[in-house]
């Protein structure tokens, strides 16, 4: 991104970790043989769409946590990591959400992160076409 980051990159940041938080599993762990690009935000995405997000939550809460607040946070965590910036909400949006009982919007697609190892390099592009290229000393 040339040094230039969005005023929303700490929403979207932490989107991600709010996401991990709940899962227990890290973003860049791979969810379906099948496709395996598939990260924990398209993994979350895609149970949303299905109606079966709650299935993301780590196991080892088994059944001890209020459905309604960590779907309330999923959906918190979805907005955050919308592919559109100016679809992302602010930091004082995202407390307003957490802390009170309001009607939230529904998100639109997340921005989902491919890896693509390339010799000596690790290359990360999204589907908005930004990509991010850390080289690697030999």
């Amino acid at each position: 991104m040339q040094g230039l980051f969005s005023i929303k990159s700490d929403v979207f940041s932490f989107g991600v970790l709010l996401l991990e938080i709940i899962s227990g599993k890290k973003n860049n762990v791979r969810y379906s043989h099948e496709d395996p690009s598939t990260n924990l935000i398209e993994h979350v995405w895609d149970l949303w769409k299905d109606g079966r997000v709650l299935e993301i939550v780590d196991s080892s809460m088994g059944d001890s946590y209020p459905a309604h607040e960590v779907s309330k946070c999923i959906q918190v965590g979805l907005l955050s990591v919308q592919e559109s910036a100016s679809d992302r909400p602010t930091m004082s949006s995202v407390t307003s959400m957490l802390e009170n009982e309001t009607k939230m919007p529904m998100p639109n697609q997340p921005a989902f992160i491919i890896k693509r190892t390339i010799i000596g390099q690790d290359s990360f592009t999204s589907i908005n076409e930004v990509t991010i290229t850390a080289i690697e000393p030999q």
